[in-house]
């Protein structure tokens, strides 16, 4: 029997021990407050949404595993940890976007190499900005809450480009948060093309102490694991290809724990993962083999592109989980964040 089809079967029969989304216990709160959106459940904090104007896109940040274990690199939002990594510091914690979009028919005052279009991914001089105009009122159900951003993307010189609608739902079960971000892109001002790059989209960089990477002057050896659906292990095993999820895992704190994030079915584009031993880990819809490299679309070049007026739609999970992903139960779980589409 192949590793995959032994993973998935040990999965298969997980599925049924699994305890509900809705299990009774701690209730979903969340708090608009200046320059953030906080969720929590009982009182312990989840992860609070920076959407200040002063940044250049939002993020998730902290992002915090049950018991309040932190799962995201804390720098360059705070003061480096002693020995954390300050490299990439567009890696900012947790973020969804992309890194080349072209707004056809539009001439960019601003540009930057290699670049064909606005830079989304990057924070360095010339990259585009990702504005929250409106957040709505917090939606709070049985272990469940939600809440819907109005999101404007605008080039380096300010010219909007597309709209968003993002809504952004955390769901609370004993031994995992669910963090669920639905994003709807609207081309709204022009015709789009989502260029081929790996720098994309849904993206999380793990906490420093749990990086996949062997040592250096300046860390050591990071104690995490790289895995996904198909039960790979490593950022060579992984990195390019297809699959439903990937999850980063080690011991913080002693306390093994992990970030997993779900890819959809429905998405209209399946992704492949840019996961990094260093501590990076998107999924990635837009990359093609040209550019991207990435092995998972060996072949295929053909650009995703948005018509004035039309919308695209993408939904991506967040799981933060006690345990590596086979004791964290991460296949149950996403087989769960699958069914609960129909209901959001």
């Amino acid at each position: 029997m192949k590793m995959s089809t032994l993973v998935a079967a040990v999965f298969c029969v997980l599925l049924g021990s699994v305890a509900p989304i809705h299990a009774q216990g701690a209730k979903v709160r969340i708090k608009k407050v200046e320059d953030a959106v906080e969720f929590y459940v009982g009182d312990e904090l989840v992860t609070r949404y920076l959407i200040g104007t002063a940044r250049p896109k939002p993020i998730f940040w902290p992002v915090n595993a049950p018991g309040g274990v932190p799962l995201t690199r804390s720098w360059p939002m705070a003061k480096p940890l002693p020995g954390e990594a300050t490299d990439h510091p567009h890696q900012q914690s947790a973020w969804f976007c992309h890194g080349d979009i072209v707004p056809e028919g539009m001439k960019l005052k601003t540009k930057i190499k290699n670049i064909a279009g606005v830079d989304f991914w990057s924070i360095a001089k010339g990259h585009g900005k990702m504005l929250v105009t409106s957040v709505g009122p917090p939606a709070i159900a049985a272990n469940s809450g939600s809440i819907v951003t109005k999101n404007e993307w605008h080039t380096a010189d300010g010219v909007k480009i597309m709209d968003e609608t993002r809504t952004i739902r955390l769901y609370a079960m004993p031994k995992a948060r669910l963090m669920v971000v639905s994003c709807d892109l609207f081309a709204s001002v022009c015709n789009l093309t989502f260029a081929d790059t790996k720098e994309g989209a849904f993206g999380i960089r793990i906490n420093d102490v749990i990086h996949a990477s062997g040592a250096t002057k300046k860390r050591p050896a990071g104690k995490g694991k790289i895995q996904n659906a198909e039960g790979k292990i490593g950022e060579k095993a992984c990195w390019g290809q297809r699959s439903a999820w990937c999850d980063y895992s080690g011991p913080i704190g002693g306390k093994t724990v992990g970030l997993a994030v779900f890819d959809d079915p429905t998405n209209p584009y399946p992704s492949c993962w840019h996961v990094r031993g260093y501590g990076l880990m998107a999924a990635n819809p837009f990359g093609r083999a040209k550019r991207a490299n990435f092995p998972g679309v060996k072949g295929s070049n053909d650009l995703v592109r948005l018509e004035k007026g039309k919308h695209l739609t993408f939904r991506y999970g967040m799981l933060l989980h006690t345990g590596d992903a086979f004791d964290g139960q991460v296949e149950p779980h996403y087989q769960r964040y699958v069914k609960l589409r129909d209901k959001e």
